[in-house]
């Protein structure tokens, strides 16, 4: 019998496209598609299918065309500022076929009326839309939307920009004044977004409690409202909303409370039966309103009351006290804090998943490690510009979270190698750390860090003046994102960082005045995923460097380059053909 004569075929050992797709979602972060993409034209096909969200630059936007027809299953599109008009970008998009969910195009200088008209025939299942810092938004635009995407669900129109009406002598010229968005605009939304979830009204200052009133009548729906900078909108029209939407589960009030807390504003909170979450920060409040809180039945989750006036201790115990499920808490500048207080408190916060302790001045390590030893569950641990390192001692031996994830400890001056080392051998599992500004840790205690905390992937040490060179003894195969801006990085240091850090991503080295194209050429060698680098200030580098970054790495796809080299717009041009932004600045 001849080879192969009477045979059975040979199965065939490729996977159906499904399990291919499942395969590399479970790779996580979108930028690993890149290099898959690079094996066949096959995986090419399958990571342009699977892409799900663009955000475009003013470089890339020309090539919108092309770009939309190469991922076909796009669901999110962000457009750059521009200082043109999106029309013709509006009107590519309606054309693609897309089933778009989410479409954002803040800090635009012109409002994009007739592509968004014409997106809007096109593509009518958008469920969220952002347009803040729109210049000129007018009730018109309001309109359009309304009209253009009736199951909008998510709507940010915050802080629209306005040419001043003020003429250089002085005058008022109202014969200028341009059109605004008032409550006519927010009513006619209301009577046409039946769906809408939540809303951002923040910076409209020419809309009132009237606005309010429409919107928690005709949204039934309504689960979140976002009100700050906004003049004529009252407590009494916030207290309408509580009452009026059953649905309402998330409220942000930034700056309320000035001259003084509404007594029907406080009574409301009992009506909001499912809020569980609130957040009003930046304002004058007391610790009555605290207690109206705390009474009120409410599934509370997440709280904000960073940086509140005239708020004591006496009013957080009792709100804590009363609510002790709390996974999200925000006390960002409470300087009435102390570690005594803190350690109470940490007793209510068993369910603490993420805090933030920033600029509470007063508190030490005995804070940090009462919430570690109080909240097993804890994920998330801001303690920026504290008072970390003051104390004389501490029993930190029998304190161990395998939760913990984040920590942000920059500017915390008194910072010692001995105290980072107990922090880090606490939370062995620790994946971001920001030691920024923190002058007393040297070499030595981020030997420690790494020592103890083997899956650290995003590590931020800028303007550490006690560190001077990087004398890594091993690998370190999880770091994604290494800034040290300001340090005496050297090209040693460079072809250290180079060699024990393999899966960079991000490298951020400005003002790194020694470096040298020798030490950026170890980088390229070793850092194969490498995507971003920052080298502004990096004085001793120039055109050719750039050059060298990005033909010699594939990967790269955004530079900032020193002052000294003066990319032009045809180099520009040309680098971003091959894939890599070159930052003007």
């Amino acid at each position: 019998m001849g080879e192969g004569e009477g045979a059975a075929p040979t199965p065939s050992c490729d996977l159906p496209q499904e399990c291919w797709e499942l395969i590399f979602n479970s790779l996580g972060h979108h930028s690993h598609l890149e290099s898959l993409s690079l094996v066949s034209t096959r995986f090419l096909s399958i990571t342009n299918h699977l892409r799900l969200s663009l955000i475009l630059t003013p470089q890339t936007l020309p090539s919108l065309p092309r770009l939309l027809r190469r991922f076909p299953n796009l669901k999110h599109i962000e457009f750059p500022e521009l200082a043109g008009t999106l029309d013709s970008p509006l009107r590519h998009l309606s054309q693609s076929g897309l089933d778009l969910d989410s479409l954002a195009f803040p800090n635009q200088t012109h409002f994009p009326f007739l592509g968004l008209a014409q997106l809007g025939q096109l593509i009518r299942n958008l469920r969220k839309l952002n347009c803040s810092k729109i210049h000129s938004l007018q009730d018109s635009h309001l309109d359009l939307i309304a009209s253009s995407f009736p199951l909008l669900e998510d709507l940010d129109i915050s802080f629209p920009q306005y040419t001043s009406p003020i003429n250089p002598d002085g005058s008022l010229g109202l014969e200028f004044f341009p059109q605004r968005v008032t409550d006519d605009g927010i009513i006619h939304l209301s009577m046409n977004l039946n769906k809408l979830l939540k809303i951002n009204l923040s910076g409209n200052h020419f809309i009132s409690d009237k606005s309010l009133l429409y919107l928690s009548a005709n949204c039934v729906l309504l689960r979140e409202v976002v009100i700050c900078d906004c003049d004529f909108i009252t407590q009494n029209g916030i207290a309408l909303a509580m009452r009026k939407c059953e649905n309402l589960n998330c409220i942000t009030l930034l700056g309320i409370g000035i001259p003084s807390i509404d007594s029907v504003f406080q009574g409301a909170f009992s009506y909001a039966k499912n809020l569980c979450d609130l957040n009003i920060s930046h304002s004058f409040i007391s610790d009555e309103l605290l207690y109206s809180v705390a009474e009120a039945p409410l599934p509370l989750k997440r709280l904000g009351i960073s940086r509140c006036y005239n708020v004591t201790s006496a009013g957080v115990f009792f709100l804590l006290y009363k609510h002790q499920f709390l996974e999200y808490l925000d006390l960002e500048g409470a300087n009435f804090l102390t570690d005594d207080c803190m350690i109470r408190l940490s007793k209510f916060l068993s369910c603490l998943v993420t805090v933030n302790l920033n600029l509470c001045s007063r508190l030490t390590g005995l804070s940090f490690f009462s919430l570690l030893r109080s909240c097993p569950l804890l994920r998330d641990v801001q303690m920026e510009r504290t008072n970390l390192g003051v104390e004389e001692e501490f029993d930190a031996v029998s304190v161990r979270n395998y939760r913990l994830k984040a920590l942000n400890l920059a500017g915390n001056e008194s910072l010692s190698d001995e105290c980072i080392d107990k922090i880090a051998s606490s939370c062995p599992n620790l994946q971001v750390l920001k030691i920024s500004h923190c002058p007393n840790i040297t070499e030595e205690g981020i030997q420690n860090v790494f020592g103890h905390c083997r899956q650290i992937r995003h590590l931020e040490m800028n303007y550490c003046r006690g560190i001077g060179e990087l004398d890594m003894q091993i690998d370190y195969p999880n770091l994604e994102v290494l800034l040290v801006k300001g340090q005496g990085i050297e090209d040693e240091a460079l072809r250290i960082i180079a060699k024990r850090c393999p899966a960079l991503l991000q490298l951020d080295l400005e003002g790194c005045v020694s470096v040298t194209k020798e030490g950026l050429n170890e980088v390229v060698q070793n850092c194969w995923r490498l995507r971003e680098i920052n080298l502004k200030w990096c004085q001793n580098l120039k055109l050719d460097a750039i050059s060298l970054l990005v033909f010699s790495r594939p990967s790269l796809r955004k530079i900032v380059p020193p002052g000294v080299c003066t990319v032009t717009d045809n180099q520009r041009n040309f680098f971003l053909r091959h894939g890599c932004l070159v930052c003007k600045d």
